[in-house]
């Protein structure tokens, strides 16, 4: 068995990102977005969301980028039922880098590693996802090359 805690890594281009802020920490009403989305065919892939302050929350999120218009359009049209008013914002023209390894789970510095490499070359990380297996970091589409190749020197891979 490869005890490397990094094994491989994986690369999702033309993906967007959603920020949905300002919106009340509510798991019904955040169940009901994402199931507008869902009953619309558009795949949701990371999802963040910090601890509420004051009652309120944001949550980020991406999609495949060819979605983008449809959520955008369907999330404007849920705000128009509620009450209180949340923000949408979009961002696209991202990629997404994944790093996996069984081992990262009992390797203690994997994640800062990971960061390390993406600083040392200056990439702005948007989104971090994480498990016990992989890490998720989306950062600009024109800084993805740079991004696998600096966790991959980082990590020893090809």
């Amino acid at each position: 068995m490869d005890k490397r805690p990094v094994t491989n890594i994986d690369v999702s281009y033309n993906v967007a990102m959603i920020t949905l802020g300002n919106m009340p920490d509510d798991i019904n009403l955040i169940s009901e977005i994402f199931a507008v989305l869902s009953d619309e065919g558009i795949n949701i892939d990371m999802v963040s969301k910090p601890a509420p302050l004051k009652g309120t929350v944001s949550i980020s999120f991406t999609l495949p980028a060819d979605d983008m218009v449809k959520a955008i359009t369907l999330l404007n049209d849920y705000k128009k039922k509620m009450t209180g008013n949340f923000l949408v914002e979009v961002d696209a023209y991202n990629s997404k880098v994944s790093v996996y390894g069984e081992e990262m789970k009992h390797t203690p510095g994997v994640a800062a590693r990971v960061f390390k490499a993406l600083a040392k070359e200056n990439i702005e990380v948007k989104l971090i996802t994480t498990s016990a297996v992989d890490i998720s970091c989306l950062v600009y589409e024109r800084s993805i090359d740079d991004a696998v190749n600096s966790i991959k020197k980082e990590f020893s891979l090809e």
